[in-house]
């Protein structure tokens, strides 16, 4: 079997990534912090469900609200970092946004009228 030097690969992250090995250590810490923080937030949610489930519920509309509150912080996070959307352009960044945020606000009144509406039928 002949052997190839340009198949020769060597280990370094820098080498296998085309950026130096500073580079590579400030990407995994931005990467290892935006994971910390979705840990925890989820964890949050976890916990807020578990506790907050049993109790009096007068505490569901807090519940209901954190939970979407932070869902959507964890999904900006998630298209923002791991997506690559936070290292674009200024103006890339809000031509792909705010049809999203003009979306949800349109879900929001669609679920507030229909749930008054079912309400309204039920009563």
């Amino acid at each position: 079997m002949e052997n190839r030097d340009d198949l020769i690969v060597n280990d370094s992250y820098a080498t296998l990534s085309n950026h130096s090995e500073e580079e590579g250590k400030a990407i995994r810490k931005k990467i290892w912090q935006v994971t910390l923080l979705l840990s925890v937030l989820t964890t949050i949610e976890i916990l807020m469900g578990i506790y907050l489930s049993s109790r009096d519920a007068n505490y569901w509309p807090v519940v209901k609200w954190s939970f979407i509150i932070m869902t959507v912080v964890k999904a900006f996070y998630i298209v923002y970092e791991f997506m690559h959307l936070g290292h674009e352009k200024k103006s890339l960044r809000r031509y792909i946004i705010i049809p999203y945020v003009f979306f949800i606000i349109y879900m929001i009144f669609l679920i507030i009228q229909e749930g008054f509406s079912v309400g309204a039928h039920s009563a």
